[in-house]
């Protein structure tokens, strides 16, 4: 980790971003292995670096974030390059593309346009898609509202994205009322179902479907990122069941041979010694 916080040098990252391209050029003109790879290849590993990328966030290891993002960089750098080959893009492109595109995304920076807080900034920037879409669509058929969403996003931060891109256009819960009577509508049919003569595992699916989408939309009006709440609860369960699972093998037994009321009994130890 940085030692001490340092001035951005657009010059000295333009110089090191070169010598990674150059490193890049010359892996895939005398490595074997990289000069194999193709798009589909890569599609995995970017996947594998995003995540890693994000577990360092979340454990807020600037350290290790610094190591994540060093490798998700090479991706993008090895994916330019296989664009380069096919003279479709390069490294160069990308970053001026994106570049044209967030400086038209930020009028209230870059141009005559104003916007007052974060809110102001996040709707702006989806009105200026929206126009984006229309023009590129422009001669066909209405855009869906949903276009730009990627499919393969993670379900939990798919939902966001839906969600949040229908309630931009008016379709939004008017109180945290309503949506909650809404996650108690589908958990009563959840359960009606769950017990229900001939239910199969699609139907029950599609009810816990319907109650994780509510759950969602609860946590996305209150300004929660679903993932990371589900990531904590996780890493919360993973800790206490570690030492639930410690405390029964230091007695000499074995986790999977203790009773069921003898492991919730120190799972509730476990928990009481966390309360603050």
């Amino acid at each position: 980790m940085p030692s001490e916080t340092r001035s951005p040098r657009p010059e000295e990252a333009g110089h090191a971003v070169a010598g990674l391209v150059r490193l890049m050029e010359r892996l895939r003109a005398e490595c074997p292995w990289d000069r194999k790879q193709t798009f589909a290849d890569l599609s995995g590993y970017l996947l594998e670096e995003c995540y890693e990328a994000l577990d360092a966030l979340a454990r807020k290891d600037l350290g290790k974030l610094e190591g994540e993002l060093g490798d998700l960089l090479f991706e993008v750098v090895f994916l330019a390059e296989l664009g380069r080959e096919q003279d479709a893009f390069d490294l160069a492109s990308l970053a001026e593309r994106v570049h044209s595109k967030m400086v038209a995304r930020h009028p209230h920076v870059f141009g005559e346009g104003a916007a007052k807080d974060a809110e102001a900034v996040r709707v702006q920037w989806e009105k200026l898609k929206e126009k984006e879409r229309a023009v590129h669509a422009a001669g066909e058929q209405p855009p869906s509202p949903f276009v730009g969403i990627p499919r393969a996003l993670p379900a939990l931060l798919k939902a966001v994205r839906v969600t949040s891109r229908a309630a931009d256009l008016g379709f939004e819960w008017q109180r945290d009322e309503d949506v909650l009577a809404k996650l108690d509508e589908e958990v009563a049919e959840f359960k009606a179902e769950l017990l229900a003569e001939g239910a199969t595992k699609e139907s029950v699916a599609h009810e816990v479907g319907d109650i994780l989408f509510t759950v969602v939309n609860v946590a996305r009006r209150h300004g929660i990122d679903p993932e990371a709440a589900l990531q904590a609860t996780n890493a919360k369960f993973v800790r206490r069941f570690d030492e639930v699972a410690r405390q029964v093998r230091a007695s000499g037994r074995d986790v999977a041979g203790t009773p069921l009321d003898e492991l919730d009994r120190t799972w509730n130890e476990v928990k009481r010694a966390e309360a603050p």
